[in-house]
């Protein structure tokens, strides 16, 4: 049944806008006391709701009877909401002066996360993801990127990746799974760097293959993970086998983004320590500058360079990095918009980057924008001037959202 839904005060669509470089909100395309016609989860139909009225008499109608904006639902395409446990005790330790080097010999980091995922089962798994993920579309993030990496053995990465299938078919937001086997070597394996990826390569990918839990695969090139030389090989083998790569980049040290770009990686994220150098070779790839505010607000460090990305001509996407560890607040409006202040993003630069410029990371060609044809995951605010999203720094939220053209529940 062909559904119209309206009037709203202002439709942003988020088309007409280039992939790549600078935005001026005078760009925006707003369509003024507009409708949108679904059906069959789809939108066919999008322009001033009375003409919508008229074309199509025979539709359901969805009356939206306040002041309200509509925008495509968000991307979330760098997320890690499949684990257990708390990092709370790292983050004291953090915020009280401790480095974190200091924080992994005390027992914190990655592997206090990796032991207490490892011994959870995939009931407990399935049920954290599902809660986070409906919190998640609430808030208007339609479609979240989940990684694993909280395993780092077979038995437990392929638990991890299962309970993020499983979790897919218990809430309405879209899940795209992600193997980060390679987050770091684990403390319990002996070999050297590159045996573990080795392993990766031969043990783990064939069954996640046979299995059909994820065609993705991530990689930390960091000092206290993988060098670039080890990760450059692991990613160009990992390609060969058909997986489509991202990268975890830049985040401490450089060199990750280059890595990503000789790679033909989809993205390179995090990139707080990216230099001129690896900003002019994003922004001359098509590979997605994935910037994570949410890490740098849980770490008490600088952001990724966003105002530089984009003057230089990159793809910038804003992600939230939601993890028990470096971000754990997960609230993706909110860090774009303080991260917006701070980088003097302007609107239409930050909708972009959690809409349509988020989409190729995901290899996404159907969400992102409110075209016909595309898929209707569709958020409403209650206000009749777009600007207050982020005026409020993300505490107005959507009072609406439909996946698929379905309301969320």
């Amino acid at each position: 049944m062909k559904m119209l839904i309206g009037p709203f005060a202002q439709i942003l669509p988020m088309t007409g806008l280039p992939l790549k470089g600078t935005l001026q909100d005078e760009q925006l395309k707003v369509i003024e006391k507009g409708g949108i016609v679904v059906d069959d989860g789809k939108i066919i139909a999008i322009a001033e709701y009375k003409l919508l009225q008229q074309q199509y008499p025979e539709c359901e109608i969805s009356f939206i009877d306040i002041p309200m904006v509509l925008l495509p639902g968000f991307i979330d395409c760098h997320t890690h909401i499949c684990y257990d446990g708390t990092r709370n005790r790292d983050y004291a330790m953090r915020i009280a002066g401790k480095s974190y080097l200091e924080i992994a010999r005390a027992g914190g980091g990655i592997w206090d996360s990796v032991t207490k995922t490892r011994v959870a089962d995939i009931v407990t798994l399935v049920e954290n993801t599902v809660a986070r993920a409906n919190r998640h579309i609430k808030e208007g993030v339609t479609t979240i990127e989940v990684k694993s990496g909280y395993g780092l053995n077979l038995e437990s990465e392929i638990k991890m990746l299962r309970a993020i299938q499983q979790a897919g078919m218990h809430t309405q937001a879209t899940l795209i799974s992600t193997c980060l086997a390679a987050h770091m070597k684990p403390r319990d394996y002996t070999g050297t760097e590159e045996e573990y990826l080795q392993w990766i390569l031969q043990e783990l990918l064939p069954v996640l293959q046979e299995e059909q839990l994820t065609n993705r695969v991530d990689i930390f090139i960091e000092e206290t993970a993988f060098s670039a030389k080890a990760a450059a090989g692991f990613l160009q083998k990992a390609m060969q086998q058909g997986f489509a790569a991202t990268v975890h980049a830049d985040q401490f040290s450089a060199g990750g983004a280059a890595v990503a770009v000789a790679a033909g990686a989809l993205s390179a994220d995090h990139l707080e320590a990216s230099t001129e150098k690896e900003i002019a070779l994003l922004a001359k790839s098509d590979t997605v500058a994935v910037v994570l505010p949410g890490a740098s607000l849980g770490l008490g460090m600088q952001y990724a360079p966003a105002r530089k990305l984009l003057n230089a001509g990159a793809c910038v996407a804003i992600a939230s990095d939601w993890n028990p560890g470096s971000a754990p607040m997960g609230d993706l409006l909110i860090q774009a918009a303080v991260m917006s202040a701070a980088e003097k993003l302007s609107t239409a630069e930050v909708l972009a980057a959690l809409t349509f410029r988020a989409a190729p990371a995901l290899q996404l060609k159907d969400v992102g924008q409110l075209i016909v044809g595309y898929a209707a995951d569709l958020q409403a605010y209650p206000t009749g001037d777009y600007r207050d999203i982020l005026y409020y720094q993300g505490k107005m939220k959507p009072v609406m959202v439909w996946k698929k053209g379905e309301p969320v529940q």
